[in-house]
């Protein structure tokens, strides 16, 4: 038992109080952890897109003040009522979607969207009571994906923390806690592409670096990447791209750049942008017969896909995955244990370095394009 359970925490967090605008450093509390929760000392942050996406608010609903971070590792401080999977000390990495192991998902080897613990983008509370665990001067700060890492000390549903080899470097594998392993897992996972095959990845960030990085590992013959950024290329080389396609220099679309690039399209695409015409053209630009295209990125509440019938028709599959298709608390252990034995790489996918006290640096390299992922050390 830690000598703080059962007491509130007052620690610094990094709390957004306005769409859009710089974070603030403040001293926040952190109420003790209820039933089936969990309160866990954050070392390590990775900034991902999506703290970037939803701290905008851009086609999105907004909710503020609020409490980012997502991909994260620390130390469990204490458990609530019920926990008996998980002690003060260990080491794991809190998740943006949960796996409770009762429901018909969790125990499906077909799906990770569990019923009770999937992720939630809307929802600023703990499932526990409808209430947050953040506060300052008695006001409520709402919560993120049910994990709100960009505090030294947060509280998540045990359903959603994955316990680790305490060996394991948490600077390194907080990436495997959310992008790496959702690009990783789309390829391997849902894309499954055959030794030879060639694959094409929209957008070069982090999760579609991994979705390459997944190609490569699978042993992909050829691997396209596509962005808008040309800066990007020789970056996304180190994961195995072949070939780098950029829209704006072709005057049409370029799904049929892809096309005539392959005799007929990719064998599988993998979209990784949330943009909605990515979306299509990720679809479009696969073979018929046998192409595979797997949707990644999160679209805006009103976005639409629209494509001709007949591309289904013609024999073209069009799949949705979430975390690459990863159970947290059993999956991502597992990639852990691939880290610590060589099978994995994370190391290239870290670019930066910021202390906690300049998390706004952090912010600003992502929306530069300089980041792939830079960690917040939350110890300074």
């Amino acid at each position: 038992m830690s000598s703080t359970a059962g007491q509130v925490i007052k620690c610094r967090a990094a709390v957004a109080w306005e769409a859009g605008k710089p974070l603030v450093i403040e001293e926040v509390e952190v109420a003790p952890p209820q039933a089936n929760e969990v309160r866990i000392k954050i070392l390590f942050n990775a900034l991902c897109h999506s703290d970037v996406y939803f701290w905008e608010a851009k086609g999105q609903t907004p909710l503020f003040p609020r409490i980012f971070g997502h991909e994260a590792g620390g130390l469990v401080e204490s458990v609530g009522e019920g926990v008996t999977e998980l002690k003060p000390g260990d080491h794991v990495l809190p998740c943006f979607t949960g796996e409770c192991g009762d429901c018909r998902h969790c125990n499906s080897e077909e799906s990770n969207l569990c019923e009770t613990l999937r992720f939630n983008t809307d929802r600023g509370v703990m499932l526990n009571d409808g209430k947050t665990r953040f506060s300052k001067n008695g006001q409520p700060i709402y919560h993120f994906v049910g994990t709100s890492t960009f505090s030294e000390y947060t509280v998540v549903h045990v359903g959603c923390v994955a316990k680790i080899n305490p060996a394991a470097p948490l600077d390194k594998v907080c990436v495997l806690s959310c992008g790496v392993s959702t690009g990783m897992g789309a390829t391997l996972n849902v894309a499954k592409p055959e030794k030879g095959q060639a694959v094409a990845v929209f957008g070069l960030g982090t999760v579609g670096l991994a979705a390459c990085e997944g190609a490569r590992m699978a042993g992909a013959g050829r691997i396209i990447g596509v962005d808008l950024n040309p800066d990007r290329f020789n970056e996304a080389k180190k994961f195995g791209v072949t070939d780098f396609v950029n829209p704006k220099d072709h005057d049409k679309p370029v799904q049929e750049v892809i096309a005539e690039m392959t005799d007929g399209g990719v064998d599988r695409a993998v979209e990784c942008t949330g943009s909605f015409q990515a979306m299509i053209q990720a679809f479009e630009c696969v073979h018929d017969g046998w192409g595979v295209a797997v949707l990644v990125g999160v679209p805006g509440n009103n976005d639409a896909f629209k494509t001709h019938p007949m591309n289904f028709l013609n024999e073209r599959t069009l799949k949705g995955t979430a975390f690459g298709n990863y159970k947290p608390r059993t999956d991502i252990p597992t990639q852990v244990e691939k880290y610590m034995k060589k099978e994995l790489e994370v190391e290239k996918f870290i670019t930066h370095s910021v202390p906690f006290s300049e998390i706004n640096k952090a912010f600003d390299y992502m929306l530069k394009g300089e980041s792939i992922r830079c960690i917040i050390r939350m110890d300074a």
